[in-house]
C-alpha cells in the first residue's frame, strides 16, 4: 500500500510539473520572444506527462499485486 501511494504522489507531481512546463511554453511561443525555447519547454512538458502516466501504471500494478 505504501509503494502505490508513493507512485500516486509522484505521478501527481509529474503532472503538475507538466502543466507548468506547458504554461511556460505557451508564454514563450505567444509572447514571441523566443519561440525555439518555447518548443523546448513544450517537449519537457510532454516528457513529464509521460513520466506521470508511467508512475500511474506502476501504481496500478502494485495495487493488483497487493490484492493477490
Amino acid at each position: 500500500m505504501k509503494k502505490s501511494k508513493e507512485y500516486k504522489i509522484s505521478s501527481t507531481l509529474f503532472y503538475a510539473a507538466a502543466v507548468l512546463f506547458y504554461l511556460a511554453a505557451i508564454i514563450n511561443i505567444v509572447g514571441g520572444n523566443n519561440t525555439s525555447i518555447g518548443i523546448v519547454w513544450l517537449c519537457f512538458g510532454s516528457a513529464f506527462l509521460c513520466f506521470g502516466s508511467l508512475f500511474i501504471n506502476k501504481s496500478k500494478e502494485n495495487i493488483e499485486k497487493e490484492e493477490k
